[in-house]
């Protein structure tokens, strides 16, 4: 039992990759598989702002 009655509880993962999937719902594959596309969208959007930075100073330094 917990000390404190109101000490913060760990908040289930939505997913988590390699997760046994066979008892979900076609609703609740449907949710994973939206999740999972903004978080792959996210990640995109990540990688081309890297990929500008990365040009950028790749070509800075090539000027010298």
């Amino acid at each position: 039992m917990a000390l404190f009655d109101d000490e913060a509880k760990k908040k289930p993962k939505l997913h988590e990759i390699g997760q046994d999937i066979s008892l979900l719902s076609v609703g609740e594959l449907n949710e994973r598989i939206a999740l999972l596309r903004g978080e792959v969208e996210r990640l995109e959007a990540e990688l081309g702002t890297k990929s500008v930075t990365k040009s950028a100073a790749e070509a800075l330094f090539r000027r010298s």
